[in-house]
Formats: structure tokens, sequence, C-alpha cells
């Protein structure tokens, strides 16, 4: 049963890596480190992976690097693409705790003590998000004034799996999880073969075996909305959402997943609904605005099809 408890402070003080990966945001990197390393109630450390930028990133991490002992750059020579950088980040990770951050958005003060806090008191909980402040500005978005409630909510990962599969999408933008490293190392790594969904799939795989926490209250992140983020270039329509975020759900047919989260089967014929009723709304939508809709029609005549249970997918376990 998902329950709701008060926030307990704890008398230690867990290690805890945010990776941060990096293609050409160096004009970013000094205020997402700068936020991480001011955080209290935590050993913050940061590893910056940058993606062989051609803007001069890839110095901007080494100078950080450089100037506090805390930070780590790891330059890419050739361009990987951001699962792969994702990953070469966290085979690196030898601390409590571990977090994946974009180099343009800002951790929130306080939100990583928050998070550890609520995991160390809860030993069964793998994963920690709370909510999150858009931006769009270049200047400082973090408020003078925080908000005064602070409440923590404990879901059973089998529960949180089926509210995300009743919704159809992703409750995560991903800067404000935070993850158990215990649990990364059981579950493994992104999966390269989904560039746009793959964190949906990553939470999904983490709730199949460990519950989850919620903080309610205080901002525990500011993501930056601009042109350059890829979900509004690489994956910019609502058909390739949709396709994106069936192929996550379907991890719950994968055996592994399966057999750790009794109601997999369950809830995945449940997310498979919600986006066949996306996916009639979409078509409606444009076939009145005159658009070509013969591939949301093959997709929605896949959605209409239970999929097996056992797929050809690899989950990885290496980076």
């Amino acid at each position: 049963m998902k329950r709701i408890v008060l926030p307990r402070k704890i008398r230690t003080r867990p290690t805890l890596t945010v990776v941060i990966p990096c293609y050409n945001y160096g004009h970013f990197l000094q205020a997402a480190v700068a936020s991480v390393l001011d955080q209290p109630g935590v050993d913050a450390r940061v590893i910056i992976v940058d993606d062989a930028s051609p803007d001069g990133s890839g110095e901007v991490a080494r100078e950080l690097a450089r100037m506090d002992s805390r930070v780590r750059a790891v330059i890419h020579e050739t361009n990987s693409r951001h699962i792969q950088t994702y990953n070469d980040g966290l085979a690196l990770v030898d601390t409590d705790y571990v977090t994946l951050v974009s180099a343009d958005d800002i951790v929130a003060k306080g939100a990583l003590g928050r998070a550890v806090a609520l995991m160390e008191t809860h030993p069964s909980v793998g994963l920690v998000y709370g909510s999150i402040a858009i931006f769009a500005r270049d200047d400082d978005p973090r408020p003078t004034r925080a908000r005064w409630y602070h409440l923590w909510r404990i879901w059973s990962g089998d529960e949180w799996v089926g509210a995300v599969a009743a919704s159809g999408y992703n409750f995560l933008a991903s800067p404000e999880a935070v993850v158990r490293t215990a649990a990364m190392r059981e579950v493994g790594y992104y999966n390269r073969e989904l560039p746009h969904s793959g964190d949906l799939e990553y939470w999904l795989r983490i709730a199949a075996r460990w519950d989850v926490g919620q903080i309610y209250g205080p901002i525990q992140a500011y993501y930056r909305v601009h042109g350059g983020n890829m979900h509004t270039s690489d994956f910019g329509t609502r058909e390739a959402d949709l396709k994106e975020r069936f192929a996550a759900f379907r991890v719950l047919g994968d055996p592994s997943v399966a057999n750790e989260l009794p109601r997999a089967a369950e809830h995945l014929d449940t997310a498979r609904r919600t986006l066949l009723g996306q996916a009639d709304a979409l078509l409606e939508e444009e076939s009145a605005a005159g658009a070509d809709v013969s591939t949301l029609r093959l997709f929605r005549a896949q959605l209409a099809s239970p999929p097996p249970l056992s797929t050809d997918r690899t989950i990885p376990s290496e980076s």
C-alpha cells in the first residue's frame, strides 16, 4: 500500500555521485556542478562525461575538475550519443547513491539530502523523485523562498508501475530522480535501443524490484526547456512519442522483469490500452487536420493486438 509518512532526519552522511552528460552545454556546466557541490546532508561528487563536444565543453569540464577534487571529467574522443554517455558515467559510480542530471539542468537546494534521507530510512526504496520546476531562461531559476511543507510518499513497486501504466506517461523528467546504487547494479544500465524513452524503461525496471519514494513539497530539480532539448528535436512528433513510450512499456514483458513483478502482464496490457486510447485521439485529430496518418494507423493496429509477454529485446547489463 502506498502511504504518506513524515520525513526523518538521518545522522549519517551518505555518498552520492551526480553523473552529468554533456554535449555542447559547456556554458551551462558551471551552474549545474555548483548546484550539486552545494548540497547539504550528503557527500556529493560529480562525474562529467563530455561526448566529444565541438564547442569546447570538454575543456570546461577539465577546468572544473582541476578546480575541485570532487569533480571528475571524462572526455569522449568520438561522439557516442547520449545513452552511451549516460552508461559510461554510471559505470564509474562507487558511491551509495547516484543521479543523472543533464548539464543544462540545476539540482534544487537540499534535494539530494532529502532523497537519500528517504532511502536511508526506507531500505526497500530504490528510486526517489519529486517535483520539478521548468524554466527557459539563462538566469538562475531558484527561488529565495522554499515551500513550507515536506512529506514522503512510499509506493510499492507494483503500485507505482500500475499508476504509470494507467497514465501511459513517464512520471519523471530525470534530474529529480535519485537511485540507490545497489538498484542500479541490479537492473543494469540504460538501453541503447531506446534513445527517447530509455529513462521510462529504466524506472520500470527498478520498480519491478524495489519500492519507489516520492517527495511532496520542495522542488527537487529545475529542468531547462529550450530548442536544443532532445524531445523537441530528434523525437518531436506526438506519433513518435507514442511509439517510444510503448517500446519502453514492453519491458514489462521481458522475463527478467515479469519474474520480479507478478502483475507485469496486467500492467503491460493496461499501458497498451491506455496508449491505444491516446492513439485513437491523435488519429482523429490528425485526420481532421488532413495529415498523412498511414503510419499512425499501422501503429494503432499494433496496439490493438496484445503483445506477447516474451520479447526479443535485451536489457543491458554492461555500459
